[in-house]
């Protein structure tokens, strides 16, 4: 969730054109030759990328990566997923190290404009919020005037917090940290009153904490933190695939395709479902693709519902509700575009 200041984001946007000619619109057949996906993730942030002692990667954004592999080789292993700290992350998206980047990573108007990369969609609406410990009494930010608040240094993160104290004209210490880890266990060891980072970064951050169930997510939310995938501007069909992987995921879920009945599914009379399992039309083939590619994806991944409740929600350690993330049907701001 640490968004990394525009100065450094504009010193590293000549980077971008590191990724050569050769490059450009061929990415597609770059993975398929090279026989794996090579995805930049989060090393340590529950629910959305973090691996296991085995190595196995799980989360939201790790899920995406999945999706992808399977509906190019209908295999979700073949990904290599290569840790990137948020100083790192676009660098290695616009060198040519990765082939997406799906690190909760905030879409804004700075990196769409001027680092050479194009974000895909949405994967999970965010917002920055503050968590205290429940000792101090606390049921509100609107309460922590006078409070020392840890945070990363060099972020949005630190931007937001003093935007919104100066809004609200109220006083604050930020005691900042070079990293998430150093931030999360300053706050731990009592060195501050709040700690501040994207709401999703909170649940996660909260299960590291010596007593978590001792520590309180405010209700406020003081950003716009719309998180997605990535991947570089050269290329329009890598990035139609891509995009279109994450449509298909919450088509698949507005229309109750699930890892379950996506078998019985593909049998369906319904126009949109067979449209969407290919069925009906060579949709598949206009990303190069094969007409089953949302049947790969769905078999093997699941739809963006059963992808959210495993990694954030319900079914989850972090228990996030599906809130803003819910589909546009449900009363959420998950929407996409028909396959037709």
């Amino acid at each position: 969730m640490k968004k990394i200041l525009a100065a450094g984001l504009f010193a590293a946007a000549g980077l971008a054109i590191s990724a050569t000619g050769a490059s450009a619109q061929a990415t597609l057949a770059q993975v398929k030759q090279r026989g794996v996906l090579n995805c930049g993730s989060n090393p340590g942030l529950a629910g959305f990328g973090v691996p296991d002692a085995q190595g196995n990667w799980t989360g939201l954004d790790v899920d995406v990566c999945r999706a992808v592999a399977a509906a190019i080789f209908n295999d979700p292993a073949k990904v290599k997923f290569i840790p990137l700290s948020a100083k790192d992350r676009f660098t290695a998206l616009q060198s040519g190290e990765v082939d997406l980047l799906v690190r909760n990573s905030t879409w804004t108007m700075t990196r769409d404009a001027s680092l050479g990369i194009a974000f895909t969609g949405v994967n999970y609406y965010d917002g920055q919020g503050f968590m205290v410990r429940k000792k101090l009494g606390v049921n509100s930010a609107l309460q922590l005037n006078g409070a020392s608040v840890c945070t990363q240094q060099g972020t949005t993160t630190e931007l937001n917090l003093a935007d919104y104290f100066r809004a609200n004209n109220l006083k604050y210490e930020v005691v900042a940290f070079a990293t998430a880890d150093e931030t999360i266990k300053a706050y731990d060891a009592g060195r501050c009153d709040a700690f501040t980072t994207d709401a999703s970064g909170l649940y996660a951050e909260r299960l590291k904490l010596a007593a978590p169930d001792d520590h309180i997510v405010l209700p406020e939310i003081i950003s716009k933190e719309p998180l997605g995938p990535s991947v570089r501007n050269n290329d329009p069909q890598w990035f139609n695939l891509v995009k279109w992987v994450g449509y298909a995921m919450l088509n698949a879920e507005e229309l109750g395709v699930t890892k379950a009945n996506v078998d019985q599914q593909v049998k369906s009379d319904n126009p949109e479902i067979k449209r969407l399992l290919g069925t009906e039309g060579k949709f598949g083939e206009q990303i190069g693709l094969t007409t089953d590619w949302v049947v790969r994806i769905v078999k093997l991944v699941g739809n963006y519902g059963e992808s959210f409740e495993k990694n954030v929600g319900q079914g989850s350690l972090l228990k996030i509700a599906r809130g803003q993330n819910a589909l546009w049907t449900k009363g959420g701001l998950q929407y996409a575009p028909p396959v037709r």
